[in-house]
């Protein structure tokens, strides 16, 4: 359990494919990817920010009783599809909203869910890092 007062949740961007930013020029692009870098390193120096990566564009479907479905996608439509992640360690929604509303991607159409992350799933599933 988390001795301390803060609380994980992910920031999970959307809209993120090259499409989202073929418009910028590469000067543009390079502003982006300087000030998208200096947020989450300014993140990471607070020890707001835990972990933070991009996801590939492959993904795979697995369902059906012992996984007897697999399926290569991605299936959403590039704006809904999870184009990678931030774990923060915050007081609660209000301060990862905040957060996120200073993202440099939002101007450029980037998309971001904030979701808190729960200690178990509704059957009773404990996950999470090792103690």
């Amino acid at each position: 359990m988390n001795t301390d007062s803060s609380t994980p949740y992910l920031l999970l961007f959307r809209n993120t494919g090259p499409e989202t930013h073929e418009h910028l020029t590469p000067d543009e692009r390079q502003r982006l990817v300087e000030r998208w870098n200096a947020w989450y390193e300014g993140l990471r120096a607070q020890g707001k920010a835990v972990d933070g990566r991009p996801l590939e564009l492959e993904s795979r479907v697995v369902s059906g009783a012992g996984g007897s479905r697999v399926v290569d996608g991605p299936f959403a439509e590039a704006k809904e599809a999870v184009g990678g992640y931030v774990m923060l360690r915050v007081s609660g929604m209000n301060e990862a909203t905040e957060i996120a509303r200073r993202h440099p991607g939002l101007e450029h159409g980037l998309i971001i869910e904030i979701r808190p992350m729960a200690e178990t799933c509704h059957l009773g599933v404990v996950s999470g890092p090792a103690a």
